[in-house]
């Protein structure tokens, strides 16, 4: 079996500047998160190392752009297949070592470097992000309870370009994990595995198997299985699953038949792996986030090329009222997703025990945010987007059916709406504060200020906020601090109206604390998930005010201004109340940073409505 990706030839593209990696690997790898938050007048270095992945693989729009061209992507797609050279470009610029934790020799230092590496990538091609995204799930569980010597193999395969795969998925019982039937039977010093995984991502390409199965009556564990390790005759792979997106991913499944592993691969505890796979999960829920952005930001660019470059009626149909409506109602979904995602993403070093909620408000809210733009922009596109070909090389019909995966990946949208649901019973009531929050709060929202680095240790996740949510419960505090902020600080006019909007805020929170307190004891009826989704939308709003408030200063410019604000808000407010209206005299600043990103080839991101000037720096 071949256990490494396909290699292929070398891709046409301009080499980045090698990766030197002077970073020990730490066999003892200690248990608690060190180190000290690090400034600068800018973004932090997460922005800059996902800059320099964006400018190696080119714009996708030129065909000159190797492997990661919408043209090469397309015609791979035709065959099931990945663009040749895709993976050795992906390899050659560094992007495993950022699945790999700098204690044990790779570079991931925060979870906001890898989902923004990741949202890079997933501009271009989703299928190659998702090829990752799964390996980042399977090696998880090593770097939070293995031992010494599962991290050190799983580390050194992963960065000579092994890929690894979760095997938890079996085909009669899905996300009902207590249901496994794959078992681990000890025999002296051996475990003889039985069972079949399926579907799995990088099944059969993948060189270790994190695998979930019964090791006692009411036990379940993971165990690290590496197939180079075992006897050929005692396991196999099974065929592609043929899908509507991801064509060329590896989506198969791997069976084991009486296949003997050494007894010490179970990882952690024996009997932990149901706590562990939850746990797990937290981390790459809010890392999928990083799909939906890039996907966003591919389709909003697509429709912006079309709509300036397409004539009827004697001009370019921008020009057309409903279509410039889609398109300015995108761009500001994108901008409220990085409001959501960005602070979650930072949660993994700054809070981690706070991921059992927030990881799932963002893996409801975000993709579900995507399909949405995705199909607005259909819309735009009309008979294009249906096209194989044409617009972007017909690279759009492709981009909507990959992101459909988002949604369901770990965890469907009900399934972590439900999540939610089960912990609003113990959040309507604020526990007595710690004096932390507010620090809390800036560490989360500043985008100028670079979290700790990650050290791996399960422990410090938990299965639930206990009743904690220093976002949500801060309504009263931050609310007051925005307008006390905006009359001070924020353009003509941005005051009155953010006063208008918190006021209605304000009466949609009251009435979801109603309806929780009088329906305490459901959390799984339909009622129950529609107050976990309002939750969710307010909670987008408030991460986009504290993204305001803790970025005003040092951004200035238009950002400061507070109009986004305003428009981002109006905009989930037509999620409750359709009718509600964007501020039309708000919008000339945020559509010239809208035109201005598409013709420079940047992201779509707030970025561009700041002043990074130096004069900027300081600490507020």
């Amino acid at each position: 079996m071949d256990s490494k990706a396909p290699t292929n030839p070398a891709p046409p593209v301009t080499p980045a500047p090698p990766l030197t990696n002077t970073t020990p690997v730490d066999d003892t790898m200690p248990v608690t998160n060190a180190g000290r938050r690090r400034w600068s007048a800018g973004p932090s270095a997460a922005y800059r190392v996902a800059a320099d992945l964006d400018r190696y693989l080119g714009d996708p729009m030129e065909d000159d752009a190797g492997p990661f061209s919408y043209r090469a992507i397309v015609e791979a797609e035709e065959h099931d297949a990945l663009p040749p050279g895709a993976v050795d470009a992906v390899r050659a610029w560094g992007f495993p070592e950022y699945l790999v934790p700098s204690g044990l020799g790779g570079r991931l230092t925060t979870l906001e470097e890898l989902f923004l590496v990741t949202r890079a990538l997933s501009r271009r091609s989703v299928t190659v992000a998702v090829m990752y995204g799964s390996g980042l799930l399977a090696v998880n569980p090593v770097w939070l309870w293995g031992d010494a010597r599962q991290r050190r193999t799983v580390a050194e395969g992963v960065l000579g370009g092994d890929l690894a795969c979760f095997g938890v998925s079996e085909a009669d019982h899905g996300s009902d994990v207590t249901a496994s039937e794959s078992e681990a039977e000890l025999q002296g010093d051996e475990l003889v595995l039985t069972g079949t995984k399926w579907p799995v991502g990088n099944a059969t390409r993948g060189r270790f198997v994190t695998t979930y199965a019964r090791t006692g009556p009411r036990d379940f564990s993971l165990i690290l299985v590496d197939k180079e390790e075992l006897d050929p005759d005692t396991w196999s792979t099974l065929p592609p699953v043929r899908t509507v997106g991801l064509r060329g991913h590896d989506l198969s499944g791997v069976a084991f038949s009486g296949a003997r592993v050494p007894a010490d691969r179970v990882i952690g505890r024996r009997g932990s792996g149901l706590v562990q796979t939850l746990k797990t999960l937290q981390i790459t829920r809010t890392a999928i986030a990083a799909l939906s952005v890039g996907t966003m930001d591919a389709v909003v660019r697509i429709g912006m090329d079309y709509a300036r470059h397409r004539t009827l009626y004697g001009s370019d149909i921008y020009q057309i009222p409903v279509i410039r409506d889609h398109l300015l109602k995108a761009h500001l979904d994108l901008l409220i997703a990085e409001c959501v995602a960005i602070p979650v993403a930072r949660c993994l070093t700054v809070a981690p025990e706070r991921l059992s909620l927030w990881s799932s408000i963002v893996k409801y809210f975000v993709p579900v945010l995507g399909e949405e733009v995705v199909g607005s922009i259909g819309t735009v596109l009309a008979a294009r987007g249906y096209l194989r070909e044409g617009v972007a090389h017909g690279v759009f019909q492709k981009l909507q059916r990959d992101h459909a995966i988002a949604s369901i990946f770990e965890g469907t949208t009900h399934v972590n709406l439900a999540n939610v649901a089960g912990q609003l019973p113990y959040l309507v009531d604020p526990p007595e504060e710690t004096g932390r929050e507010d620090d809390l709060l800036a560490d989360l929202f500043r985008w100028t200020r670079t979290p700790p680095a990650w050290v791996p240790d399960g422990r410090v996740l938990q299965l639930t906020n206990e009743g904690r949510d220093e976002v949500g419960q801060r309504f009263e505090v931050i609310c007051e601090e925005l307008l006390t902020t905006a009359d001070a600080h924020a353009a003509p006019g941005v005051a009155a109206e953010l006063k208008d909007l918190m006021s209605g805020v304000g009466g949609m929170r009251a009435t979801l604390e109603q309806g929780v307190r009088a329906g305490a004891g459901d959390t799984t009826s339909v009622a129950a998930l529609a107050r976990a989704k309002r939750y969710c939308e307010l909670h987008a709003m408030l991460s986009c005010v504290l993204t305001w408030l803790h970025n005003r200063q040092r951004f200035g410019g238009p950002f400061a201004d507070g109009q986004w604000l305003v428009l981002c808000l109006q905009r989930l407010l037509q999620r409750v109340q359709p009718d509600t209206l964007l501020s039309e005299d708000f919008l000339p600043p945020l559509e010239d940073a809208m035109f201005r990103d598409a013709d420079e080839g940047r992201w779509f991101s707030l970025l561009s409505l700041a002043d990074l000037s130096p004069t900027a720096a300081g600490d507020e």
